[in-house]
């Protein structure tokens, strides 16, 4: 397995003073930082090593209950204030984060993995939000409506939800806190937030800091631990207004399910199975490109990651041979060190889905066209290639979540869009032509919340973000994104005439 040899620390060693700080080994409920009532905890890894770098509070539906009641008694006082006051909350939030960045960015390398320039990269994102949604929060407006009689007036406000539940991710541990708290606390709603198990520690600095930027207790929550028992409590619970989950679409089935029973507002980002499409007319060498960075950012994980590769045939040989040199560039290592362009996977299951799905793919006649390589005990893989993919391959019908690129032939506009389409999943696609019309078409065509034409990266904080069919519900980031926080209250005003 080819790796960046470096003599630069990892691990615990390699966080600066700074980042120390922020570490935290409790929870935050209602203004105070806390233990799980039982004292029980559970151990943070460095995918990486596997070596234990911290322990986080063990909560369970106890301490979820807390949380929301916090978060009750919170609300009203918040979404009192002023639209200005809450966008200084968050702007002087925005300001810690970019001010912390090194910091936040080796605690987010430590406990998720990926290079450490991806991880600033992430900070910065996560700060945008911020920014955006204090822009954002001055401009929630209602209307005034031509009345249906003389004596009336119509009027429609836009008012806070009430209390969000967020649960986020582990491979954009800072990110997508702020994506759906930055919105939420902008409207006026209060929020109790759960980060996935494998990366509280980022989530819970990325807490502190708003803490430390004004947020009054209770407005923000952040609690680790059993996850079915807090998911439970939040889905169950009336004063929960809001459910905002990031994950796969299997547990967005269980928590739609459950939310019904409350009527929950939903706002589900569930997974993906992107295509790429790559038109003969396209500029192959920004292809490869893109295709590198759709693919084997972030070591694969991303839902927005192509999962497969469709050419059209007369460019295919010389597509996948540009690309798999392109990919045997790529350097294999810790997140610390300098030059690595692929980091761990963050965790066993991770490496079993993948090598899974390529011992599929070349049993059922695939070619295997470079990489593939673990070791044993290792969440490292090189980032793999293989062609003469078919539809039936576990490798284009599930999501791989990994640096594994699968390639496909199609031989016609229409074949393309029914090889993209052939999925239950909708979130996002991409396509590579130099014919404009072609450009529209596809798009157009694409079954699919997002599309990107001749670019392999999406996301952006001013761009709506999410998907259609089993991909989920709403939309984060942009001026829609504020919508999924915030009621409409109709007021007729009668005896006016």
């Amino acid at each position: 397995m080819s790796s960046v040899l470096s003599t630069a620390p990892t691990g615990l060693a390699a966080l600066p003073p700074g980042a120390r700080q922020l570490l935290r080994d409790s929870c935050l409920i209602d203004g105070r930082w806390q233990a799980a009532l039982d004292g029980r905890t559970f151990a943070v890894d460095d995918p990486a090593t596997g070596a234990t770098i911290g322990r986080v509070p063990l909560m369970g539906a106890a301490e979820a209950d807390a949380a929301v009641a916090a978060a009750g008694r919170a609300q009203q006082l918040w979404a009192r204030r002023t639209a200005k006051d809450r966008a200084a909350v968050l702007d002087r939030w925005a300001a810690a984060l970019r001010e912390r960045r090194a910091d936040l960015a080796a605690i987010l390398t430590l406990e998720q993995g990926k290079p450490l320039a991806e991880a600033s990269a992430e900070i910065e994102y996560a700060a945008s939000f911020l920014t955006f949604f204090a822009a954002e929060a001055p401009r929630i407006t209602g209307e005034i409506i031509p009345g249906h009689r003389p004596d009336a007036r119509i009027m429609v406000l836009r008012q806070a939800a009430g209390v969000a539940a967020c649960i986020t991710p582990w491979n954009f541990p800072a990110a997508m806190v702020t994506r759906k708290a930055a919105p939420a606390l902008a409207a006026g709603c209060t929020v109790v937030l759960k980060p996935a198990e494998q990366t509280p520690l980022t989530a819970l600095a990325v807490a502190a800091l708003g803490e430390l930027s004004g947020l009054p207790a209770g407005t923000l929550n952040v609690i680790t631990g059993d996850a079915p028992a807090i998911g439970r409590v939040w889905c169950d619970h009336p004063a929960v207004r809001v459910l905002s989950f990031t994950g796969s679409t299997e547990v967005g089935k269980l928590l739609a399910e459950r939310g019904a029973r409350t009527v929950k507002r939903l706002s589900l980002e569930l997974g993906g199975n992107a295509a790429f499409l790559v038109f003969a007319d396209a500029d192959l060498d920004a292809a490869v490109e893109g295709a590198v960075l759709s693919k084997f950012r972030h070591s694969g994980q991303t839902c927005v990651c192509t999962n497969r590769f469709l050419v059209e045939d007369s460019v295919a040989e010389e597509f996948t041979a540009r690309f798999a040199e392109r990919i045997a560039t790529l350097r294999v290592g810790n997140g610390f060190h300098e030059g690595t362009d692929v980091g761990p996977l963050i965790d066993d299951d991770a490496v079993a889905k993948v090598t899974g799905h390529l011992s599929d793919a070349v049993g059922r006649g695939a070619a295997l066209l470079a990489g593939g390589e673990t070791e044993p005990g290792s969440r490292f893989v090189t980032p793999a290639l293989v062609g003469g993919v078919t539809a039936d391959m576990r490798v284009m019908t599930e999501e791989t979540f990994g640096p594994l690129a699968a390639v496909a032939r199609f031989g016609s506009e229409q074949e393309a869009l029914a090889l993209a389409n052939n999925t239950r999943s909708g979130l996002a696609g991409y396509l590579w032509t130099r014919d404009l019309a072609r450009s529209w078409r596809v798009s157009e065509g694409l079954e699919v919340g997002m599309v990107g034409v001749n670019t392999g990266f999406l996301s952006v904080e001013t761009a709506p973000f999410g998907g259609v069919k089993e991909s989920g519900l709403g939309r984060e980031g942009s001026r829609h994104g504020i919508e999924e926080f915030l009621d409409l209250k109709y007021l007729c005003l009668g005896g006016i005439g």
